[in-house]
């Protein structure tokens, strides 16, 4: 079994602060978009105005490519690694390629997982602005978010025109850092003047509806609209009370009126990103938004596009929340997959939160937990295949990984239904090393394919809760308590029951519980609870214990995060 030899490569984030990049406004330019279309935010980023969407709605549509992952490691299979360096790769090969990423939110940044503008020779850059503030799309959702919350509370302190039920609210305050401390909170407390005492809590910024309205909504208008729609409780007579009652909607629209233009970036090797939205999707839908895809869509030929965590996850959400607000096709979707995580499903090793894996034990030949961890490949080729879509395997290629392993996993995918699996090496190689995985993407896109949605719009709540727990994570059936019962009868009753389903859920396991790993089965998936979105479009389930606000581990990632002597940010990964 020979391991392919590597060359050791710097950080990531010396390779970037390394980069040559070149202006904005020459990426734009390399697009069609006008500089009078830009809103310049230094030499290296710019929002893109919505004007250049009527500009250029006549023109053809380009291929439309999902990167999505098998049921990660806690230290991620290099996701957007994979986006990043495919489409460098495409450019390689002659086509004109645009990607779509959503914003990383600061939780991961500074705790564990890390940023999340791809490594080695496939990032974007700058890799420290992409990882940071950018040019502030969350801070304005957090203070539109955080706007309606404190209207809540004036309401009910001024009197309760509306009526609001105290105990019906289910709105939220944002931040976008992970502090468990904020989890569950009393507010009100002090005195009449503080306001009327109630428990509440805080999410994740990114798990804000307002954050997934950004990325739903096709235009101003649409985005203004679905604010308004937003239902933040009901009044004692068992009505909705939206936004658009407290009067509040309007000046969220006025907060976020920046935000809705998607930000241009470049790669390593000076190929457009667009970056917008930034939904996590275990939580909320997980994916870019669909004013960048249309755009990119209409200004290029292939358009590569990601979505959060493995298929059960932000894929699914992508093809049946996503795809049917856009009306967008997809043409090929690419599963990037580890030898690592694999051995992992094989249950060869465990992998911890926050812990180092051990080279000897990743690197120890593990045939029979290899081919037993692409059991969980398996169900994440069929749970997008059942959408009628191409799948194209991408081996995530490391050091440790032998020349036997990687033929053992191809000849494993293709045996279960993949179009192709490609060992991919665009850490190392950028595009180049990646030129192989996108002739394959090519050919998946260009064969064609019969997309269709998993459910029907008119099924019951229950019925798509259950079609997803059943067909996409391999469930024996769903389990309800007694209060989500009520919730599903009440939002039945409002009408809410014709909106498409986003699963709250682990992203750890295909299960609701995290410590099943590989394939799980026989087990059923218990709703904890059941939320409506809206304004977003969706309703939530909550699968087991979910939690919408994470925590910083022992060690987090921000303890190695600094600023040199000269003002360079340091210690990001």
């Amino acid at each position: 079994m020979t391991t392919k030899v590597k060359i050791k490569i710097a950080g990531d984030l010396d390779i970037a602060q390394q980069a040559k990049m070149l202006p904005i406004g020459e990426i734009a330019e390399s697009l069609g978009v006008r500089p009078e279309e830009l809103e310049l935010y230094g030499k290296y980023k710019a929002k893109v105005h919505l004007d250049v969407l009527e500009r250029i709605k006549d023109r053809p549509l380009g291929k439309y490519i999902d990167v999505t992952a098998i049921t990660p490691t806690p230290l991620g299979e290099g996701k957007t690694v994979t986006t990043i360096g495919v489409s460098q790769a495409l450019a390689k090969i002659g086509k004109k390629v645009i990607t779509c990423i959503r914003q990383p939110s600061l939780g991961p940044v500074f705790g564990i997982k890390g940023g999340a503008a791809g490594g080695g020779y496939s990032q974007v850059v700058p890799m420290e602005d992409f990882n940071l503030h950018l040019t502030g799309d969350i801070h304005a959702v957090s203070l539109a978010n955080n706007l309606l919350a404190a209207y809540i509370d004036s309401q009910l302190l001024h009197g309760n025109k509306l009526d609001i039920d105290p105990f019906s609210i289910t709105w939220r305050r944002v931040v976008d850092i992970s502090d468990r401390a904020l989890r569950q909170i009393t507010v009100g407390q002090g005195g009449k003047e503080n306001g009327y005492p109630r428990e509440t809590g805080f999410d994740i910024a990114v798990a804000s509806e307002v954050m997934a309205i950004l990325a739903l909504a096709k235009d101003l208008k649409d985005m203004r609209k679905r604010l308004g729609a937003i239902v933040i409780g009901t009044n004692r007579e068992g009505k909705a009370v939206t936004a658009e009652d407290l009067q509040c909607a309007g000046s969220m629209a006025v907060l976020m009126k920046d935000a809705v233009m998607p930000t241009l970036m470049q790669t390593l090797e000076h190929t457009p990103v667009f970056v917008h939205a930034g939904p996590f999707a275990n939580i909320a839908h997980g994916n870019s938004s669909i004013i960048a895809d249309k755009m990119a869509l209409h200004l290029g030929e292939y358009v590569v596009t990601e979505s959060g965590f493995g298929a059960d996850c932000g894929c699914e959400k992508f093809m049946n929340i996503k795809c049917r607000y856009s009306g967008l096709k997809p043409d090929a979707v690419i599963m990037v997959c580890t030898i690592r995580a694999l051995k992992m499903h094989g249950h060869a090793f465990s992998v911890r939160p926050g812990k180092p894996l051990d080279p000897a034990v990743v690197s120890a030949p593990h045939d029979e937990a290899l081919i037993k961890g692409c059991e969980n490949l398996e169900q994440h080729i069929a749970a997008v295949k059942q959408h009628g879509v191409s799948v194209v395997v991408a081996i995530n290629r490391f050091a440790t990984d032998t020349d036997h392993e990687i033929e053992l996993v191809r000849r494993q995918a293709l045996k279960v239904g993949a179009a192709a699996a490609i060992p991919s090496e665009v850490h190392a190689q950028g595009g180049e090393g990646g030129k192989a995985l996108a002739e394959a993407v090519v050919a998946a896109a260009e064969a064609g394919n019969d997309f269709h949605f998993l459910y029907p719009l008119e099924a019951s709540i229950k019925e798509k809760i259950e079609t997803i727990a059943t067909k996409v994570y391999g469930a024996d059936g769903v389990d309800y308590l007694p209060a989500t019962e009520k919730k599903i009868a009440l939002y039945t009753e409002l009408g809410y029951n014709r909106l498409p389903i986003c699963m709250a859920k682990t992203h750890l396991s295909l299960s609701h519980d995290p410590k099943l790993k590989g394939k799980p089965r026989g087990f059923r998936v218990p709703v904890q609870d059941i939320r409506v979105s809206a304004g977003a479009g969706f309703l939530c389930p909550l699968l087991g214990d979910m939690r919408t606000m994470p925590g910083l581990p022992s060690v987090p990632a921000g303890n190695n995060i600094d600023l040199t002597d000269d003002g360079r940010v340091k210690g990001l990964f």
